[in-house]
């Protein structure tokens, strides 16, 4: 199958910006420019007006399971994307059978259908030609630790470590692209330094790139981008650091601090001014997590055991910068895991409080007993920031678009929707504080470099033909937080591996998505 995309305008992110004709054969761009027109094709299509963009790459997603969906690939092809990272935060499914990511990050990637175990080659298999997306996948460090240690959050013993080793080397052999954690979480949350550097260094040595979901954000970002400036140095591995948001000037002094250590850093942001997370990563200590959503719950249940939970709180978020004076108006229900509650969806704590004639804190422990800890929430950040902020953020070295994006919850985040169409809108269309091969950088670009990804996120002979025709008048977001599943504009055709996989703004038939892999 060969196709022809005449008269329009190539957008790359090293060649820059041109007039010229594509010629897709197969999977692969055979021609740009007099040599693409002089060969016949099965299709051409029309392109005058429309800007030919490399498919864009989101470092940074919670599809794992949706993307099997076709509503959750219509929305990504519409917003641009063609490629999404997923196996983020330290916690997905292989390589252990499943059920500890479904009981515990089931609400952000959902329960997969197909896979019950055999490892990261058995998981990468249900994602070929079973979707319209290419899907990479990193080693959940927070997953081997689990089936390493259980629920304990002791070290690990030398020997329970050489066998955590074991498991990265052998998930980066069947093609995982690098290793994630999520320090945050459970059980990501009780790694010290010495066990993530020991699991960084096979990563390392195979050229893979360390996620890392760091242990603060915001005002208390200086010591999490230290400790895993201490995580390179010890291990020797490039880093990436996962939905990076704090103020710019910040960001900057703290990218620079990570250059001038030696440390090799990029990152991934997305254009909004909320989060979106487990309510109980949020909200409860970490060792009660740590118990399993059964036994947490179960206490949760107990109201005799609030006033406890409440001081550990109150001590903890006095110094939680991130968390900020607030909170209850700022922590709006994503998903509340269960019907009884269904109602709030979309409220703040303090709103929904109000509808139970509860404190914030007390209808939070509510809805996680009874949802048995399956809640979300969005969250805003406590310092307000402006465009101009996140165009000074995007500018800094590094930088890769994530959407992070959850396609879960009545009242979802919209950046699982529209993050990369609003990149194209906001910092190209609207406000042009990016050329379209800047933004072609940030969308695609690095984060194939950082991957490894060599044959994507360009539009040049020989690579793969993962291409996005684009109208930069019309492009647009239309996912709000009123509206969160609304679905983008100005993106109407786009190529997977060498076939249309959107076309008209709808799917065709073509399930050509393939497991990304990662090549030196």
């Amino acid at each position: 199958m060969s196709v022809l995309l005449a008269g329009g305008e190539v957008v790359d992110p090293v060649d820059g910006r041109y007039r010229a004709d594509v010629l897709v054969e197969g999977q692969r761009i055979t021609a740009i420019g007099p040599a693409a027109a002089s060969r016949p094709a099965d299709r051409a299509i029309d392109a005058e007006g429309l800007l030919i963009m490399p498919g864009g790459i989101d470092a940074h997603s919670h599809a794992d399971a949706r993307i099997l969906d076709e509503d959750v690939q219509l929305a990504l092809l519409r917003s641009g994307v063609t490629t999404v990272i997923t196996g983020q935060d330290g916690v997905s499914y292989a390589p252990g059978d499943g059920r500890y990511a479904t009981e515990y990050f089931g609400p952000l990637i959902g329960r997969h259908p197909h896979y019950t175990g055999g490892g990261v080659a058995a998981l990468l298999d249900t994602w070929r030609h079973t979707t319209r997306l290419n899907v990479g996948y990193l080693v959940p460090a927070g997953t081997v630790r689990h089936e390493v240690l259980g629920r304990q959050t002791r070290p690990p013993t030398e020997a329970e470590l050489t066998t955590m080793i074991d498991m990265v080397r052998a998930g980066l052999a069947e093609g995982a692209l690098g290793l994630s954690s999520g320090l945050d979480y459970v059980p990501g949350t009780f790694a010290d330094v010495d066990e993530l550097a020991a699991l960084c260094r096979p990563v390392a040595a195979a050229g893979g790139l360390y996620v890392s979901h760091i242990r603060g954000y915001e005002e208390n970002s200086s010591p999490a981008v230290d400790e895993l400036i201490t995580i390179c140095l010890k291990s020797g591995v490039r880093a990436h650091i996962s939905h990076f948001h704090a103020r710019p000037d910040l960001m900057a002094q703290l990218l620079d601090r990570a250059r001038t250590a030696g440390a090799d850093l990029s990152w991934d942001a997305y254009p909004y001014f909320a989060g979106f997370s487990l309510l109980s990563m949020v909200l409860l200590p970490r060792d009660l997590v740590a118990r399993g959503a059964t036994a947490a719950a179960a206490m949760l249940r107990d109201c005799e055991n609030w006033p406890e939970l409440q001081a550990e709180f109150e001590a903890r978020a006095g110094g939680d910068t991130n968390l900020g004076a607030g909170w209850p108006d700022r922590l709006r229900i994503a998903s509340a895991g269960t019907s009884a509650h269904a109602d709030l969806e979309g409220l703040t704590l303090a709103e929904a409080g109000r509808r139970r004639g509860l404190g914030p804190l007390q209808l939070a422990y509510t809805v996680l007993g009874d949802s048995e800890l399956t809640a979300t929430t969005v969250m805003t950040i406590p310092h307000p920031r402006t465009d101009d902020d996140l165009a000074r953020q995007f500018g800094l070295p590094g930088a890769c678009s994530g959407s992070d994006g959850i396609f879960f919850g009545g009242a979802p985040h919209p950046r699982a929707y529209g993050c990369m169409a609003r990149m194209y809108r906001l910092f190209g269309r609207e406000r042009g504080d990016f050329s379209w091969p800047e933004l072609a950088a940030i969308t695609a670009g690095n984060a194939a470099t950082r991957y490894g990804l060599v044959d994507h996120g360009r539009v040049r002979v020989g690579g793969v033909a993962d291409l996005v025709l684009l109208d930069p008048a019309v492009v647009s977001d239309r996912a709000t937080f009123e509206r969160p599943t609304q679905m983008s504009e100005g993106i109407d055709v786009v190529l997977v591996r060498g076939r249309v996989a959107l076309d008209g703004g709808r799917l065709t038939g073509a399930l050509v998505g393939e497991p990304v892999r990662r090549r030196p």
